[in-house]
């Protein structure tokens, strides 16, 4: 049986607490597989400061470069619309034996409690069980309104990054390096995102 894991988001930018909660569902689900998978159009986000979706993906494969069992796809780059994640398990599901996969879908505790509110979500959990990432400093609290379902904790180490806080460090000309690693700092500034 393969065990794969789907971690989506918009990475916008990537940072290290990205890439260490790619680290720590490979090993704590003992996955043969983590695909990261940048949202062309994330639906539940205001495009305001989104950079556009090739230059996330560029980021994202730069930010998970060389670990081990974590590849990044382009696929909903290659849809137009909202990027919907039932949609892209649909899609990536029968490419596989479906009895004999189990798939992981790993969020954040904020996606968490409020998932009732994404596409098609009693779908959704009946084609993979949820793994949240949660911070010591903060509890899990599930979506009252979820039907039953399976759900994995991982526990992360308390880091204050956030993308909404590197976006600003990036307006104010931060250098923001150490939170996003040397390539992806490179490519910020060679592409001028953010206002860099």
């Amino acid at each position: 049986m393969t065990t794969i894991g789907l971690f989506g988001g918009s990475f916008n930018p990537p940072h290290r607490a990205h890439r260490a909660l790619a680290e720590l569902a490979v090993r704590e689900l003992s996955l043969d597989e983590l695909v990261v998978m940048p949202a062309a159009q994330p639906w539940l986000k205001d495009g305001a400061e989104l950079a556009p979706a090739e230059h996330r993906a560029a980021m994202a494969e730069l930010a998970f470069e060389g670990l081990a069992k974590v590849r990044v796809s382009r696929h909903e780059l290659q849809h137009s619309g909202p990027s919907y994640t039932v949609d892209t398990l649909r899609a990536l599901q029968p490419q596989t034996d479906p009895a004999g996969d189990r798939w992981w879908l790993v969020i954040g505790q904020d996606q968490y409690a409020q998932l009732s509110r994404w596409h098609q979500v009693a779908e959704l959990l009946r084609r993979c069980r949820l793994a949240v990432a949660a911070r010591a400093d903060r509890p899990v609290q599930a979506d009252p309104q979820l039907p039953p379902h399976e759900c994995r904790v991982l526990p992360l180490a308390a880091d204050a990054v956030s993308a909404t806080q590197l976006r600003a460090a990036l307006k104010r000309g931060e250098d923001v390096t150490p939170l996003v690693g040397t390539r992806v700092a490179g490519y910020i500034a060679r592409h001028h995102l953010y206002g860099a």
